[in-house]
């Protein structure tokens, strides 16, 4: 075993060493894409499939931001229907099916029952589910149905009784989004692309052709890991920074010195995961009008309860946005309107924040519901390709639309589209439900490649419900080795999801998982310092304001 140990010892750093040295020696790109989350992801992975050469370069690490923090729903938008936005709605359905054949491990069919305390709701919620079904035509994920109070408390265990007159069933979509992003990364770079986390942009420079966009831009990254700087010169740079587009637009100072005009404005989404005690089934509780007109979602996800979510403007985006306390209120108090059994703080064993980067209009008025969730694509004097909005369900039909402005605008070459649509990505296979407690199922078809690493039996964490192991040594070994994490911050919140899931148990696992990380990322890893950098990020999922 000690062998097998030694053997592998700094395959990580050695992979990511090879991922820089390539980034430094071809130093010449068709395509730079500076953001690793679904959207960045997916312009990559599709890129180096049409063959052109491609380098992702993240800050952080992959999915670090809004992408890791979505209510893990692969949804069309009930709520966009009811809008008006009907292809909208039609163009997500259609994406949601090809996440959920591309990576079925990973993105699966769920159940959402709307329950009504009102007879009058159930034909008007009835009617528009229904018609959601229908949009989504031979994608359809299974039929709505109309069901009697004792349906619907069957399907929700733990659904307020008092009151109920029934309920409507109809189906969408759910995901673990980190996984999805980390194995997008991996076929990014299985299809040929230099894709690198922890690899911070810190300048832009742009030459284009006398007749505009064109020509090439200078591309200054920081190895945020080993402390390397190397300038890469691209044909097009893609800014696919999500919430923080503007501050790299801000970095692109070669043709015009005014202020940048803000393009987003964040949006905060609020989370609080509960045990599956307060909602013990396999089926998601959608509540579509809370006292405010928003939505609220009880999700069962990888053994625990997902309530929320909150629409909150905020000015600044940071990278650990932190819950208010008027937002737990406001989720709790929803909550409590259709659960049976109304969760306290106390019960709270994560709270996590996700920022939106919703698109501003000109003149950007009211709440951010307003504000459009479509995506935009700007395309600079000097070449900056900028696309932000939109969501997780759409972000390959964004990369493609991405990538047709590139190539439109004479920034890359005409390649033909469609290259993704049906590209299984690592492991693809179905598994079990992902309303189960987490483990090898979600692996897919590299789950016997798990269990051939050391540590395959030895559980360092359990689910706290069911006492299923849900995160092993081998798992730890196999993000070091396979998923480019390079810190315990990067297996217990995203290749693991332990920290969204129950933040101090994440804690208390915190120093074995950075002592396997210690043998499989050598010596140049201080262990020490990345299990006390994430326990301290831990006590901010773990406290509830």
């Amino acid at each position: 075993m000690s062998s097998d140990r030694d053997a592998h010892a700094g395959v990580a750093s050695q992979s990511r060493s090879a991922a820089w040295q390539a980034l430094e020696a071809a130093r010449d790109w068709d395509l730079v894409v500076v953001g690793g989350g679904a959207t960045g992801l997916s312009v990559a992975l599709d890129a180096a499939l049409r063959g052109l050469s491609v380098a992702l370069l993240e800050a952080e690490d992959f999915a670090k931001g809004t992408s890791s923090r979505a209510t893990k729903l692969l949804h069309g938008g009930v709520r966009y229907l009811a809008q008006g936005d009907v292809s909208l709605v039609r163009e997500a359905l259609h994406e949601r099916a090809a996440w959920m054949a591309n990576a079925p491990q990973v993105a699966q069919a769920l159940a959402f029952v709307v329950p009504t305390y009102r007879l009058r709701d159930l034909p008007f919620y009835g009617a528009g589910l229904k018609a959601y079904e229908w949009l989504a035509g031979r994608r359809s994920l299974g039929r709505t149905a109309w069901l009697s109070a004792a349906q619907t408390q069957a399907a929700l265990p733990g659904v307020r009784r008092r009151g109920l007159c029934g309920g409507v069933r109809y189906w969408d979509g759910q995901f673990d989004d980190a996984r999805l992003a980390v194995l997008l990364a991996r076929a990014a770079r299985e299809a040929g692309a230099c894709v690198l986390n922890h690899a911070r942009v810190t300048g832009l420079q742009s030459s284009p052709t006398r007749a505009g966009v064109g020509g090439s831009t200078q591309v200054e990254v920081v190895d945020v890991v080993g402390g390397a700087r190397v300038a890469v010169r691209a044909r097009c740079v893609v800014n696919a920074a999500g919430v923080w587009v503007d501050a790299l637009r801000g970095l692109d100072r070669t043709q015009d010195p005014r202020p940048v005009t803000p393009m987003v404005q964040p949006s905060q989404g609020v989370h609080l995961v509960v045990d599956r005690a307060f909602l013990c089934g396999q089926e998601a509780l959608l509540v579509p009008r809370t006292a405010d007109g928003r939505v609220l979602f009880a999700v069962p996800w990888l053994g625990k309860t997902v309530l929320g979510t909150t629409d909150t403007p905020v000015q600044d985006a940071q990278l650990e946005p932190q819950p208010l306390a008027q937002e737990v209120d406001f989720i709790l108090h929803e909550a409590a309107q259709v659960l049976e059994r109304a969760p306290q703080r106390s019960d709270v064993r994560s709270a996590w924040v996700g920022l939106r980067p919703l698109v501003r209009p000109q003149a950007a008025v009211g709440a951010t519901k307003a504000l459009s969730r479509e995506h935009t694509i700007e395309v600079s004097p000097s070449g900056l390709v900028t696309v932000t909005g939109g969501k997780w369900t759409t972000a390959r039909a964004m990369a493609e639309d991405v990538l047709a402005q590139c190539m439109r605008h004479g920034l890359l070459p005409q390649r033909n589209a469609g290259v993704t649509e049906r590209h299984r990505l690592p492991g693809a296979a179905p598994g079990r439900s992902l309303t189960q407690p987490p483990g090898e199922h979600l692996y897919g078809l590299e789950a016997q490649a798990l269990r051939t690493l050391p540590g395959a039996d030895r559980w360092l964490a359990h689910d706290t419900e069911t006492g299923a192991g849900v995160l092993s040594e081998a798992m730890v070994r196999f993000a070091a080795r396979k998923e480019m994490a390079c810190s315990v911050e990067d297996v217990l919140a995203r290749r693991s999801r332990l920290l969204f899931l129950d933040a101090r148990q994440a804690q208390a696992v915190a120093g074995d998982v950075g002592r396997v990380l210690a043998q499989e990322l050598g010596a140049g890893f201080d262990a020490d310092a990345s299990v006390r950098s994430f326990v301290e990020l831990a006590e901010q999922y773990a406290s509830c304001p």
